[in-house]
């Protein structure tokens, strides 16, 4: 019988289900319990480093709940020969629709609407602007499975929809050759691309300095993508419109003004956690360590 480790929650009847009768999942496990653990469920915001490793000799296998793996040192699973399972594709619909969601509420002004309506001030409702998703144009960063997906949803509503990723194939009437190009043509501006040192603050003060005057910058992708403060600053001097953010540099994120902004929208990373997504998350890791205790092939690891 394999011992498996969830390092942070998971769905334990989704998780058994998908083990199998060989492999016994173990929550909150103990010093005793790591040390025998032949695999681990890591949820996204679990650091695994080297002495994380080391408190797991008997280790064969470790998956991480999404794609991201910054806070995995895949360097010392090289090392060990310990494969690192993913799960692309369980949250991409529902990370798509967070970040289209944000785009309504944003653009809709819910909050400010919300607001007025319950302060009894109906009569100023005109003062308040609504734009539209529909003949706008909505620009991707990033054009994987979420970028992809989003813009189909965007375009069914009738956007005009432009991607910009220098390492994936783009149709040649949407593709943006450069990220100045895409952003000075979008209204919408949404971030789906991974975190690598190329990508780290892509968003600052010299790539603001030329975005669209008035667009919506949505990021639904990774904290580090953005320099929080820069985007601030070109809220207030009104370069952007409006700002919804589902990942932040340091999660928990310490304070900072643009939290009490009403033209900001936040969550605290949660849009690719729908019910629905979460528990195809959960099913692929299981899926994933089963196949590596059981000498099969995972369907996607990190490289």
């Amino acid at each position: 019988m394999s011992v498996v480790v969830a390092l942070g929650p998971v769905d334990r009847p989704i998780v058994d289900k998908h083990l199998g009768v060989d492999h016994v999942l173990v929550s909150d496990p103990s010093a005793a319990d790591l040390a025998v653990a032949e695999g681990a469920i890591v949820r996204g915001n679990v650091t695994v480093d080297r002495a994380l490793f080391d408190s797991m000799p008997h280790l064969r296998v470790l998956a991480r709940t999404g794609v991201g793996t910054e806070l995995v040192d895949l360097d010392v699973a090289r090392e060990r020969s310990i494969p690192v399972v993913i799960t692309p594709g369980s949250n991409t619909n529902a990370v798509a629709e967070g970040a289209l969601a944000m785009m309504l509420h944003l653009t809709k002004n819910l909050a400010a609407l919300t607001e007025l309506v319950h302060d009894g001030r109906w009569n100023e409702r005109d003062n308040i602007p609504l734009g539209d998703i529909d003949g706008s144009t909505v620009g991707i960063v990033g054009w994987g499975r979420i970028g992809q997906r989003l813009g189909a949803l965007a375009g069914a509503l009738g956007a005009r929809v432009r991607a910009f990723d220098p390492a994936a194939p783009i149709p040649a009437g949407i593709k943006c050759d450069s990220l100045a190009e895409l952003l000075a043509d979008s209204d919408f501006v949404s971030l789906h691309a991974p975190l690598i040192e190329s990508t780290r603050h892509l968003i600052n003060d010299e790539s603001l300095a030329g975005i669209k005057p008035g667009a919506v910058l949505i990021n639904c992708g990774r904290g580090p993508l953005i320099d929080i403060d820069a985007v601030y600053r070109a809220l207030q001097s009104g370069k952007l419109a409006g700002v919804g953010l589902d990942v932040f540099d340091e999660e928990p994120p310490a304070s900072h003004p643009m939290m009490s902004d009403p033209r900001v929208v936040m969550t605290p990373h949660v849009m690719g956690l729908t019910r629905k997504a979460a528990a195809q998350t959960y099913a692929d890791a299981a899926d994933g360590i089963r196949a590596v205790l059981e000498g099969n092939t995972p369907i996607a690891t990190a490289s």
